[in-house]
């Protein structure tokens, strides 16, 4: 069984929890912002409009 504790984290913006990288994002994880697809779709919606 392999461990995923040595895995880089990252802190999401939307929704603020950490996620961790996947084989999917291996060869973009410095792009990678948010933790899933729904985050990246409701970035807009904790940014308070002036």
């Amino acid at each position: 069984m392999h461990s995923k504790s040595h895995l880089p984290t990252k802190i999401c913006p939307v929704c603020n929890r950490p996620f961790s990288w996947r084989k999917k994002w291996e060869r973009n994880w410095e792009y990678v912002k948010y933790c899933s697809k729904k985050c990246s779709k409701n970035k807009y919606k904790n940014q308070v409009l002036g």
